[in-house]
């Protein structure tokens, strides 16, 4: 149960109230919003930004098989919806029309789609039917978390996970979402990282992964009949497996870290366990793939420091095509359609999100959607700069470095230093969006650094932040970043600041905390301040997942070091200015981990700007209010950050 102040339950349970009218010159802050010693914005600030906020993304989210339409996710309103495109460059047809953003995936013969959507960010999702319009629930209403996993191939029945019997544990389902009245527990399980990868071809058995961290993960097949669970492999190894699917002769394939320090590609015999890599890169992750309807050709992604290689390969003769001809950026959500056409997301620095296809027989990609980003000329967006550290211990650590066009802003300039979540997240070099503003307009660079705990970089990277007597090493290779920066001439090592959200959050603070004096001010989003109130009050379907990371608040001695290197014991340490975003409905992070904070910050004579999202869960989703954010960020930028002194 989560253990929350006055304070923030009013904040969070009173409904909103009207907007009411504002002084001339300033912007009409969003009802939703509660905005606590945050000065009230300019209207020329929103003026001089606008373009900037009206960027658009297209995610690439499926194929039609009954039109060959694409199914794609962009916003025209204020939540990212579900539309339909006939055709490249075709018209974005609306789908859905909800106040929360909408998901979805057609069935294998386009005749039904299946959507999930969550109230307010809480992340207890719940699956729909969409047709005409107009949802109907397939899942209990609210009470539960459910996540869709898989369409079995005959397009019969799907395959989810739901928390409905007891609130933490995410047992197994199948249903035939044209009757909800068919929904069935498969299997009772223990913890919350269940899913329904796949169905193998004749439907009989389904494929299970139990996530239980990102260096550990289980398979299983499921008979649906007897509901007898098989393991997969030996479930004693230390081995991720980090995607699934069956070839359409019943062939397993995988990706798998398995004898090696990355995610290879490759089958995996499920009588015997055995993995035979298939894939040949020896140094990147495979992170995605799909297999071709006919099983001609897979089309698989490879993470190489943060951009995207992709590659088909003929499973009969093991013949690898590379795919040149997508530029250099970030794909994903690749989906092969029955006809062959693959297709993917991609972005980049001079893009934002799009659709796109790649014909598996000349490799050409065809752009399906273009969308606007404010009218602006997104070709003046600059290109990231690799940076590589040694750290404190010589371990290596990089980022990337997005720096200020150098004729327009010459000198030393300001930096804002912008760490990821997860911690098993990685920044890549993609879209800023809104951040362009920063570096573009009033000439402030942008370092996202990729610390030790990082997800691109290995097995054995990834886990050397775990648990609390690591954890702060990587707030150490911080440091060794300010060092470097600190000492390039083109960055004004008296006016660097950090931001960061959810695990980055927690980064956020320690870093004002063990590097203060080196730093401006620190914009700290949906954060962590105290792990043992963190791990106590997280929604309990995700609670186990996140001890495995940080440590078992219920041992004795990880209690006390969790408590030793928490921001809130060492909060009378923080002398520069804060700012803290929060989400009512967080059920990562829940609201009470920045009350706490802000609260012992004032009470040090500390200042701390807080903006709350009452309709808002783990990071702001509605356009209104990211709007409002990130007006909010650039005051506070431009009081320290920016400022003269």
């Amino acid at each position: 149960m989560r253990i929350r102040s006055l304070a923030v339950i009013l904040a969070c349970t009173l409904a909103p109230m009207p907007v009411l009218a504002q002084a001339a010159g300033v912007v009409e802050k969003p009802a939703a919003l509660v905005a606590d010693g945050v000065p009230a914005i300019p209207a020329t600030l929103a003026a001089e930004t606008r373009p900037y906020m009206e960027f658009r993304t297209a995610g690439f989210a499926g194929w039609n098989a009954a039109d060959r339409s694409m199914l794609i996710s962009t916003r025209f309103g204020n939540t990212a919806q579900i539309h339909r495109v006939a055709m490249p460059m075709g018209a974005r047809e609306q789908l859905s029309f909800e106040v929360e953003p909408v998901g979805g995936r057609w069935s294998p013969a386009g005749d039904v789609l299946v959507v999930s959507k969550d109230r307010g960010g809480d992340e207890f999702f719940q699956l729909y039917t969409l047709a005409n319009g107009r949802l109907t629930l397939l899942t209990d209403g609210g009470r539960s978390r459910n996540s869709f996993g898989a369409w079995s191939q005959d397009g019969r029945l799907i395959g989810y996970s739901s928390t409905r019997r007891n609130g933490r544990d995410s047992d197994l389902y199948v249903m035939d979402p044209r009757d909800p009245s068919t929904a069935r527990m498969v299997a009772e399980v223990s913890g919350g990282g269940w899913s329904i990868a796949d169905f193998s071809p004749d439907g009989r058995t389904a494929l299970v992964v139990q996530g239980i961290q990102v260096t550990k993960s289980n398979l299983h097949a499921l008979d649906l009949a007897s509901g007898r669970m098989t393991p997969i492999g030996d479930h004693s190894l230390p081995i991720a497996f980090g995607g699934a699917a069956f070839a359409p002769d019943g062939t397993l394939w995988v990706t798998s870290d398995q004898d090696s320090d990355f995610q290879r590609l490759g089958r995996i015999d499920m009588a015997t366990g055995v993995f035979t890599a298939v894939s040949t890169e020896p140094r990147w992750d495979v992170e995605d793939f799909d297999i071709a309807e006919d099983g001609s050709f897979i089309a698989y992604s490879i993470n190489e420091a943060g951009s995207t290689r992709l590659r088909l390969l003929d499973p009969a003769s093991g013949r690898v095509r590379a795919v040149d001809s997508l530029p250099a950026g970030i794909a994903g959500g690749l989906d092969i359609a029955p006809w062959g056409e693959i297709g993917l997301t991609f972005s980049s620095a001079r893009s934002a999100s799009d659709a796109f296809s790649i014909d598996p027989r000349t490799l050409a990609v065809t752009r399906w959607t273009r969308s606007e980003t404010g009218g602006l000329d997104v070709t003046r967006n600059v290109e990231p700069e690799l940076i590589e550290v040694a750290s404190f211990d010589g371990e290596p650590v990089s980022g990337f470095l997005y720096r200020p066009d150098p004729a327009r802003f010459p000198g030393p300039r300001p930096l804002i230093v912008n760490i990821h979540g997860g911690p098993e997240g990685q920044s890549r070099p993609g879209f800023l969006g809104r951040n362009n503003y920063l570096i573009n307009e009033l000439g402030v660079a942008i370092f996202f650094p990729n610390v030790r705990g990082s997800t691109g970089y290995g097995k054995r990277f990834v886990s050397l932040d775990n648990g609390p007597g690591l954890r702060e090493n990587s707030v150490r290779d911080i440091g060794a970043y300010l060092d470097r920066l600190g000492a390039d001439p083109a960055i004004d090592a008296a006016r660097i600041a950090v931001t960061g959200g959810s695990y980055g959050g927690y980064m956020c603070y320690a870093g004002a905390i063990h590097y203060g004096d080196r730093l401006r001010g620190a914009n700290c989003v949906v954060a962590i301040s105290n792990f043992v109130t963190f791990l106590e009050n997280t929604e309990a379907y995700r609670r186990d997942l996140r001890r495995v990371e940080y440590g078992d608040e219920r041992d004795p001695s990880q209690r006390a070091r969790l408590i030793e290197i928490s921001p809130m014991t060492r909060v009378n340490e923080i002398n520069i200015p804060l700012m803290v975003v929060t989400g009512c409905n967080d059920p990562r992070v829940p609201a009470s981990e920045a009350d706490q904070m802000i609260a012992a910050v004032r009470a040090n004579g500390g200042s701390a700007w807080h903006l709350l999202g009452q309709d808002e869960g783990h990071g702001f989703a509605k356009k209104v209010n990211q709007d409002y954010q990130f007006w909010a960020s650039l005051l506070f930028w431009r009081e320290t950050l920016l400022s003269a002194d």
